[in-house]
């Protein structure tokens, strides 16, 4: 099927101008004005917003975690997040500590080929490495083509690892054409001030904040950035959320160190304060956790100084059953927040809506910038000819509000209830097919695409 989009005002990390769009094939086919192309259908985006599908480097679905999975799985996620204009994403496979990485990965694929609706792929976390792991990471970038290797500096005896297994993993990734990936929260710290709390009787969700303070996360991203300059690795720190752990990376810029930063779009616009809400407070525990409105404003700066390159969601749901596993603890309260589906409305209304970036800057931190980073670009992350045709539509005039009776999540709560915005997604491509139009999802189970991504070192 052949497409024409018409007169839309193109929005890429670079380009705005109006233009029209023929697709043909899976592909953007031309762009230029006043095209005549024999289309089998055109949509006239006249005063739409015309920008490239998000890609989300940094969901869970279908993950088991703390006794539990999350309850999104690659059906329900992916058709979640192309109501809301994300059109790929990169999950994480887990690989369970005594397994190999390939067994990790057959796992995976069995949960997601046949099910995801949009396209995905994989980042692989690292949580045994040892001399038959080293061994898979060349497999893994150049057969798998799976090229960013997820650590954990937290959560021991299930995925950390030490920063012997961190130095040696980055030696041979770096030698692979590969990026290391971290969860950079001081662990050991952690878990002293978890316990100490217990002990204390100290059991509601406020002590999960309380238990991992700036410190924690500021220390792991200083270290974990000195072991990157060592050792030549890029490097890319998932959900940074504070202007202790964004400083360090600043201070290493003067040495030249190659770390990228990604946010979510829960840290620029929530806080703490959600935490003193008594056990409601659950719905917003994640690790590491929601900060303070002094945090939120240097992430903001952030990513219009460059320092942050990505804004994500590390969309993690559970059911509110499944957060009650902690009513009476907060350490066992299932870590995570559901967001895949309201990343780019959110950031569009809060931040391009309300002068806080720019649509250029919207696009590079949703689509181009992860694109980039992970080896999809650009094939993924623009519109440009030869690219896939991953559109979506947005109508910046449009007003909603978020909820949980209107969104398309497997949860059954919305972290965001009754929160007005300006900005709306209004239909979505999918490789040149119409995936969202009039609020449904015209897509089957099973038409997401695995993407092989290139080398690391082709692309930075």
């Amino acid at each position: 099927m052949s497409l024409l989009i018409k007169n839309g005002r193109v929005i890429t990390a670079t380009d705005d101008y109006v233009a029209d769009i023929f697709i043909e094939e899976e592909k953007v086919a031309a762009i230029g004005k006043n095209l005549t192309a024999n289309a089998n259908r055109i949509i006239d985006a006249s005063g739409m917003l015309v920008m490239p599908g998000g890609v989300d480097p940094h969901v869970h679905l279908d993950m088991p975690f703390m006794g539990t999975f999350s309850s999104d799985t690659h059906e329900t996620g992916t058709r979640a997040a192309l109501h809301g204009g994300t059109t790929t994403v990169i999950d994480f496979v887990l690989q369970k500590q005594g397994h190999t990485l390939s067994e990790a990965l057959a796992e995976w694929n069995s949960r997601a080929n046949g099910t995801a609706i949009g396209d995905y792929s994989f980042h692989m976390a690292v949580t045994d490495y040892n001399e038959s792991t080293r061994v898979e990471i060349k497999k893994m970038v150049e057969e798998e083509g799976i090229t960013s290797f997820k650590t954990f500096m937290a959560y021991k005896g299930a995925l950390m690892i030490d920063d012997r297994q961190m130095v040696g993993l980055m030696q041979e990734v770096k030698k692979q054409g590969g990026m290391v990936t971290v969860h950079a929260t001081n662990g050991d710290m952690i878990d002293y001030l978890v316990a100490k709390h217990r002990a204390e009787g100290k059991l509601s969700p406020l002590y999960h904040y309380l238990s991992q303070p700036e410190v924690t996360e500021a220390e792991a991203s200083n270290r974990f950035a000195e072991m990157i300059q060592y050792t030549g690795c890029p490097g890319y720190i998932v959900h940074m959320t504070c202007e202790g752990a964004l400083n360090a990376i600043r201070r290493g810029t003067t040495r030249n160190k190659k770390v990228f930063v990604e946010t979510c779009i829960q840290y620029l616009l929530l806080d703490a304060s959600l935490y003193e809400k008594d056990f409601e407070g659950a719905k917003w525990v994640m690790s590491p956790p929601l900060r303070e409105k002094k945090d939120q404003a240097t992430l903001w700066a952030g990513i219009n100084q460059g320092l942050v390159q990505v804004v994500a969601t590390d969309h993690c749901p559970f059911k509110w059953e499944q957060k009650k596993m902690g009513e009476k603890d907060f350490s066992k309260i299932p870590n995570g927040h559901p967001a895949i589906e309201h990343r780019m409305e959110l950031l569009y209304g809060e931040g391009v809506a309300k002068g806080k970036i720019t649509l250029n800057k919207f696009v590079e931190v949703t689509s181009t910038n992860p694109a980039k980073i992970f080896g999809m670009f650009p094939r993924k992350g623009t519109i440009a000819v030869g690219s896939d045709a991953d559109i979506l539509l947005l109508d910046a005039n449009a007003t909603h509000k978020l909820s949980v009776s209107t969104h398309h999540m497997n949860v059954d709560y919305s972290a965001y209830e009754g929160w007005p915005l300006t900005g709306k997604v209004k239909t979505v491509l999918l490789r040149g097919q119409v995936a969202i139009e009039n609020g449904k999802c015209l897509l089957p189970k099973g038409y997401g695409k695995f993407i092989k991504r290139s080398k690391v070192t082709s692309i930075i």
